[in-house]
């Protein structure tokens, strides 16, 4: 595909952002987003992984899977890198940021099986992206769910004392504000669009 890696990158945060547009990596944004820092914590770690796993799968699928002919196994050795690069990220957090770290719990870990990532590295690998746009189609749709997830988090620290029929506090306004989220990023799509 010829898409000039900046154009891809803004239309990954925006108008192709895989949280918003595709709905992958729901569960951890949804019950992380409770708190500012944490979500803030979340974001860059899938942010981290989600570039580093798509440009080394991309290197996986190019010079090990394919030459070995071994696409039947390709789901089950991107998420065996993905769960590698998760790993020594949470060996980093933990030693970096403990406090981080617990606030994060079991999300942290389940970052290997964020639908979110895979489906990066699976959109990656189906629409043959060069190495230049996998890394900067990584890279944006990791800066787009870390947008999402803080965005959210802003809004539902409002939201919370804001007053509002009984029936819609908590999960209800949540999902109606991660729709008027989805619909404003769609509208960007007669600016930057990517098929």
């Amino acid at each position: 595909m010829n898409i000039n890696p900046f154009i891809l990158f803004f239309a990954s945060i925006l108008t192709s952002n895989i949280l918003l547009t595709n709905f992958l990596g729901m569960c951890s944004y949804i019950s992380i987003s409770k708190d500012l820092k944490s979500s803030n914590g979340l974001g860059m770690a899938v942010t981290f992984v989600m570039t580093v796993t798509t440009v080394l799968n991309w290197f996986v699928y190019r010079y090990v899977i394919v030459p070995l002919s071994l696409e039947y196994l390709r789901y089950i050795i991107f998420i065996i890198v993905i769960a590698a690069v998760v790993q020594v990220l949470e060996m980093l957090i933990d030693r970096l940021s403990p406090s981080l770290y617990i606030t994060l719990g079991i999300f942290l870990p389940l970052i290997t099986v964020n639908c979110a990532i895979l489906g990066v590295t699976l959109f990656m690998q189906l629409r043959n992206y060069s190495l230049i746009q996998s890394l900067f189609y990584g890279l944006g749709s990791g800066m787009g769910w870390w947008l999402a997830i803080v965005l959210l988090a802003a809004i539902r620290k409002r939201t919370d004392n804001a007053p509002a029929p009984v029936g819609l506090k908590g999960t209800g306004l949540t999902f109606i504000t991660i729709g008027i989220m989805a619909m404003a990023f769609i509208g960007f799509s007669g600016m930057i669009q990517v098929q």
